[in-house]
C-alpha cells in the first residue's frame, strides 16, 4: 500500500508507522516538520501543494481543519481516504463530499501516540479491501478498532474528552500546592491526570472544547457542590452514586 499523510505531526506518524502501508509520503505545511517525519518512519516528503497520486491518503490534520484539507487532497487517492482527526461529524461529511467514489473511514485513536496502543472507534462510511487492510494492521499493532456512528462518537466525546478534561483542569487551576505525603488514594490519581494531561499540546485540548459541547454541564456541577448545604450535598452524592 502508498499512503500519503497529510500532516506530519504525533498522530500522522504514528498512522504511518501501523497502517500496514509498504511505501509513505509525508505532506505538512511546514517542509522541515515532513522531512523529520519521513526520517523518523523511513518515508519520504512531498510537496503540500504536489500532485502525485497514492493508494491512500490519510488526513492527520487538528479537526477544525479536516473539511478543507480532504477538499484539497482527497483527489489524490485512488482507492481511500480515511483520517484521524478526532472529530466524527465533519470529517466523515467532508469526506462523503469530497472523494466520492473511492473507500472512506474515519478513524479516532483515543489516546497520544506514545500510549499506543489503545482503542479506536471508525466510522466506515464507504468500506472496501483497502480501509478493512488499514484495519487489520491497526489490530495486529494491538488496538481495539470498533465500529460506531459519528452522532455516537460525538456525543461520547462530550463525556470524555470536554467533561472529563474540564475537570481535570479545574482540578489543576484550583489546587495549591502540597506535600507529596498528604496525598489520599483519590488526590494522588488526580495530580497524575493534572500531569498527564498538561505535558501535552495545548491546541489540541482547546480543539477539543471548541467543538464539543459538555464543559459547561461540569461548571454547574461544580457550582451546585459549592453552594450546597449538608443535605444538598448527601443527594447530590447519591446522584453521583448512581
Amino acid at each position: 500500500m502508498d499512503l500519503l499523510v497529510v500532516g506530519a505531526g504525533e498522530m500522522g506518524r504514528w498512522f504511518a508507522r501501523t497502517s500496514g502501508a509498504d511505501a509513505v509520503a509525508f505532506a505538512d505545511r511546514d517542509p522541515a516538520v515532513a522531512r523529520a517525519a519521513a526520517d523518523a518512519v523511513g518515508g519520504r516528503a512531498v510537496p503540500l501543494d504536489g500532485d502525485g497520486r497514492f493508494e491512500v491518503v490519510c488526513i492527520a490534520v487538528p479537526m477544525g481543519a479536516v473539511p478543507d484539507v480532504v477538499a484539497e487532497h482527497a483527489h489524490r487517492a485512488t482507492e481511500a481516504v480515511v483520517d484521524v482527526s478526532g472529530e466524527m461529524r465533519d470529517s466523515v461529511a467532508a469526506l462523503r463530499e469530497h472523494a466520492s467514489g473511492r473507500e472512506r473511514a474515519s478513524f479516532h485513536p483515543l489516546f497520544a501516540a506514545a500510549n499506543a496502543p489503545g482503542n479506536v472507534p471508525v466510522v466506515v462510511d464507504s468500506g472496501g479491501p483497502t480501509v478493512a487492510s488499514v484495519r487489520e494492521a491497526l489490530e495486529a499493532a494491538g488496538n481495539e478498532v470498533f465500529e460506531t456512528t459519528p452522532a455516537e462518537h460525538d456525543r461520547a466525546m462530550e463525556t470524555v474528552q470536554a467533561r472529563a478534561h474540564t475537570a481535570v483542569l479545574a482540578y489543576a487551576l484550583a489546587a495549591e500546592e502540597v506535600d507529596p505525603r498528604f496525598h489520599t488514594t483519590l488526590s494522588e490519581p488526580l495530580a497524575e491526570l493534572v500531569e498527564g494531561l498538561t505535558g501535552n499540546t495545548p491546541g489540541v485540548y482547546a480543539d477539543i472544547q471548541e467543538r464539543f459541547e459538555g464543559a459547561e454541564t461540569v461548571a454547574e456541577a461544580a457550582r451546585s457542590l459549592a453552594a450546597a448545604d449538608r443535605e444538598t450535598l448527601l443527594e447530590l452524592y447519591e446522584d453521583a452514586d448512581r
